[in-house]
């Protein structure tokens, strides 16, 4: 698959569990959410530990194209129709507070902290701009209408948004992660009541938070019907122009852009796990095309877990676990919703009220149109025959030539081609 240009950094190692533990708190995976649960629970002086199957930060977060935004493609004009103003307006100001704390854990540390300008951008419908830009004003914020972009190609417009920001995800890490309680490689095999079994010991809590990606637990939250996993993949060009800004298509399929350094960090080519896209190749393509003098020197790819409305699932796991919580859902916006995540779920645990739990609150209503498509997407796949099944709820994988591995359409689970895995929801190899 190739590295991202993230990789290499000085991230602290941790230990393994040893023996028979007990904590007020467990949290289960170790990437950007799970370490800012960590971060905010530290702070607070709270009992807690943190196990990562692997290393932290291992999976998606070494991937992200670390985009610091509570600009989530044309989201706004859908969050009010859906949601209604109120609803949507927190959305906005939790984010927005997640901007400000970035903004403020960097000031004290070296993770590479910019302050850019934001931009949605549409190439072909004027209208869903300017349908953004009333609902954005409907919230009381500012943001402007823009058609001239420092891109290689013509827009029909722009939603700006000033003063949000990127940094390297990696050098954050490496920095908020010292002095955590962490355990690596140690691997939550099953949950029985509050008590979490492990290779390596049972670790007995009084709360839990999962921050896996994809949550692993199917028997509660119906997680597996709420979401599915969506590819996108990256190209990092050297001899490229700075665009001074980040970028993002209104289309879910279209055109990412930021600057890191010297390169220019080119996503799309994205497409539903298990099904076909331009990957890598369309990347390529549009190098060649847009930066002709450019070199491609990294090249590396991801997934997100798309929920049904567009908002992140974040707070109790389920009605029926009343001390187990839940963050996913995260739908390309990874890193402004692991800091809402952290901040949230903090508050949750220490009984705190939060004003932002019910806009994220995981048992909302699941009556979207996204979950046709999804039951028809697993109703599929259960009836292909193949025997190459994923073992997390027995759906036909399919074959990905480009990054050489089997993934599942239904759920986004993905493994190599010997049969072991790469990324959740299953925990086993084929």
């Amino acid at each position: 698959m190739g590295s991202s240009c993230w990789n290499g950094r000085d991230i602290p190692k941790f230990e393994r569990l040893s023996g028979d533990k007990k904590t007020e708190v467990l949290i289960i995976g170790g990437g950007m959410a799970g370490l800012l649960c960590a971060y905010w629970l530290e702070k607070a002086g709270v009992d807690y530990m943190l196990c990562e199957a692997d290393r932290i930060c291992s999976g998606i977060t070494k991937n992200t194209t670390a985009k610091i935004s509570s600009q989530h493609g044309l989201i706004y004009a859908k969050l009010v129709r859906e949601f209604g103003v109120d609803k949507a307006k927190l959305y906005l100001e939790a984010n927005e507070e997640a901007v400000r704390e970035y903004r403020r854990i960097c000031e004290n540390i070296d993770c590479g902290f910019e302050n850019k300008d934001s931009f949605v951008y549409s190439r072909n419908s004027l209208r869903e701009i300017e349908n953004e830009l009333a609902a954005i004003a409907k919230l009381g914020y500012r943001a402007e209408f823009c058609d001239s972009l420092s891109l290689p190609f013509k827009v029909e417009g722009a939603v700006k948004f000033h003063n949000q920001a990127q940094f390297d995800p990696l050098k954050f890490v490496a920095n908020i992660s010292r002095g955590l309680n962490i355990f690596e490689h140690t691997k939550i095999k099953e949950l029985i009541g509050n008590t979490a079994i492990t290779d390596r010991g049972k670790i007995e809590a009084e709360k839990i938070i999962v921050t896996t990606h994809f949550p692993f637990i199917n028997k509660h939250g119906c997680y597996f019907v709420k979401m599915y996993q969506h590819r996108s993949y990256v190209i990092a060009l050297e001899g490229a122009e700075d665009v001074n800004g980040i970028y993002v298509d209104a289309s879910q399929n279209g055109l990412s852009f930021r600057n890191y350094g010297k390169y220019l960090l080119l996503g799309g080519g994205s497409h539903r796990t298990g099904k076909k896209g331009g990957c890598w190749q369309e990347l390529e393509d549009l190098a060649r095309k847009y930066y002709p003098h450019s070199q491609i020197k990294y090249r590396f790819a991801t997934q997100d877990c798309m929920s049904l409305d567009g908002v992140p699932y974040i707070g109790q796991y389920s009605k029926n676990t009343p001390n187990m919580f839940v963050a996913t859902g995260f739908n390309k916006w990874g890193m402004s919703s692991s800091m809402v995540a952290g901040k949230l779920l903090s508050d949750m645990v220490l009984g705190k009220e939060n004003k932002y739990a019910t806009v994220f609150d995981p048992s909302r209503t699941i009556l979207r149109a996204q979950l046709g498509a999804n039951l028809f997407e697993t109703a599929v796949n259960f009836a292909t025959p193949t025997t190459k099944r994923c073992p997390h709820l027995g759906c036909a994988l399919k074959w990905n030539a480009q990054e050489r591995s089997w993934d599942c359409p239904c759920h986004g689970s993905r493994f190599n081609e010997h049969g072991q895995l790469i990324d959740n929801p299953a925990t086993d190899d084929i």
